[in-house]
């Protein structure tokens, strides 16, 4: 006997699910009062489930940028003394090229409904110093002193985030991210890389 599929949306996978769930319960009751234990009952999983997928509550929201964060660090380990900035542009180009709608633009959209500003802004100033770091670790190595490498970490890591929130709180259909990192290099681009 064969079983024919149904029709339809295909079935999400519980990390989608657990988000899905996560963001409905933030919208409805903010993000503080609701918890993992909240969070796998709507979504009808596990605790242990949870946990499979995400390290905290706040992970549902930034799992997938810290992902795409992780790369990019790797991808700037990689360059070794050959840094440039347009090699360090490719890098973060990655990091908001094909964004897709997920928990952290919802999040941003509606960070006041969700009762998210705080932990956006503490979340997000966590990202910006790893990603600053990381691309003033490449100046560094590729010859750039310190304080200019530092300044330019954060104004690159800046940018990379600054687009993405802009591009969220516009929401789908008014640009791409990686249009307005485009834009947003423009704003830097009296910080040459040397100089």
């Amino acid at each position: 006997m064969v079983i024919e599929s149904r029709p339809g949306r295909p079935r999400a996978s519980s990390r989608e699910v657990l988000a899905e769930a996560a963001c409905e319960l933030f919208l409805e009751q903010g993000y503080d009062a609701t918890s993992v234990a909240d969070i796998t009952q709507r979504a009808g999983v596990s605790r242990s489930s949870f946990f499979n997928y995400f390290a905290s509550k706040s992970d549902v929201l930034w799992s997938g940028l810290d992902a795409r964060i992780d790369a990019a660090l790797d991808a700037l380990g990689g360059l070794e003394t050959d840094a440039d900035a347009v090699a360090v542009r490719g890098i973060l180009s990655a990091v908001v090229r094909d964004f897709a709608p997920d928990p952290l633009a919802l999040a941003l959209r509606n960070a006041t409904a969700m009762g998210l500003e705080q932990e956006l802004v503490r979340d997000t100033g966590l990202r910006h110093a790893r990603l600053a770091a990381g691309i003033a670790e490449a100046a560094c190595r590729s010859g750039i002193g310190a304080i200019r490498a530092d300044i330019l970490g954060a104004a690159y890591a800046a940018a990379v985030l600054s687009s993405l929130r802009v591009w969220a709180e516009r929401g789908a259909g008014h640009g791409s991210p990686d249009a307005l990192f485009q834009e947003a290099l423009v704003s830097i681009h009296d910080l040459p890389w040397k100089i």
